[in-house]
């Protein structure tokens, strides 16, 4: 039994959940955000007392990956004792300076744990289940790479992301 249990899936009651978050205006530029009544967090674009939003758009982007994967390979039985998602994303050097590239680093380590299995659960993620990523999908070019106990296995270009190469 893993120490992290995995949290129970709760579909969506309604065909189009939405959401509604606020964004409040702290001074310089910082702000602080969130779901009403619901936990905040700090952004602000100096990056000096919360992440910027586009440190926070790449993070929303690993974290997002990183909970599929974790409950992917729970579901398989093999959940991991850790896992840590190194992001680095290139921005275009001119205004709007848009991410444009995002390389993923999956290092995982736990008993049974496959590289082939985490690299599949890390496409699945990508392909069918995170929302950042589906967004982000024909724009950003995707990049991962896996390290499971230590060994690391291929850089991949995931395959929603082959337009954005284009």
């Amino acid at each position: 039994m893993s120490e992290h249990p995995h949290p129970t899936i709760v579909p969506h009651t309604t065909p189009r959940p939405t959401i509604t978050v606020r964004a409040t205006w702290e001074g310089e530029h910082r702000f602080d955000t969130g779901r009403p009544d619901g936990p905040m967090a700090r952004f602000d674009g100096s990056a000096r007392t919360g992440q910027n939003p586009v440190d926070a758009l790449v993070s929303a982007l690993a974290t997002c990956i990183g909970i599929d994967v974790v409950d992917i390979l729970g579901k398989r039985r093999t959940p991991p004792s850790r896992l840590v998602v190194d992001a680095h994303a290139e921005r275009r050097a001119e205004h709007p300076r848009r991410v444009e590239r995002v390389k993923l680093d999956f290092v995982v380590d736990g008993d049974g744990i496959e590289i082939v299995h985490s690299e599949r659960a890390v496409a699945l993620a990508i392909e069918k289940y995170c929302s950042v990523a589906a967004t982000l999908a024909t724009d950003v070019v995707v990049e991962t790479r896996v390290v499971v106990n230590g060994e690391a296995g291929a850089l991949v270009t995931q395959p929603s992301s082959e337009a954005a190469r284009r």
